[in-house]
């Protein structure tokens, strides 16, 4: 009997699920709470763009600064989307895009609970140097 995966939906901790969702919209996710609702406000709710879904969990005690939550995007333009989720103005923190010498092109977003979002999209063409992630070297070019 086969157990064949299909999905997955990472969840991210946040202090107010409403707060998350407009957080998510601003950067063009389609954003909804989940129908149970707490005296103030939903305790959970989802996140998706493309077909990429978060799940978003109430945790009113969180620190963002010790939430260690991440979570990796494949996208097929990282400065695209960088510069979208640039305009949006979110709270949060914004990298600035760089290539790899794994022949990725990269940014990182920190939403305002701790959440890190590293968003990477491959560079045309194979890598100008060779990355070992067994010892982290970059050799030649």
């Amino acid at each position: 009997m086969s157990a064949k995966m299909s999905r997955i939906a990472p969840v991210f901790p946040v202090r107010s699920v409403a707060s998350a969702l407009e957080h998510y919209r601003a950067l063009g996710f389609q954003a909804q709470a989940y129908s149970e609702v707490a005296a103030d406000g939903p305790i959970y709710g989802f996140i998706d763009r493309d077909g990429i879904e978060i799940h978003l969990t109430r945790v009113p005690d969180l620190d963002p600064l010790a939430n260690t939550s991440a979570a990796y995007l494949y996208v097929d333009d990282a400065d695209a989307l960088r510069q979208r989720w640039a305009s949006a103005g979110v709270l949060g923190r914004l990298t600035e895009a760089e290539s790899t010498p794994y022949g990725l092109r990269e940014f990182a977003h920190v939403d305002p609970d701790g959440n890190l979002l590293r968003v990477g999209s491959e560079i045309e063409g194979p890598p100008s140097r060779a990355f070992s992630t067994a010892t982290g070297e970059v050799a030649g070019n």
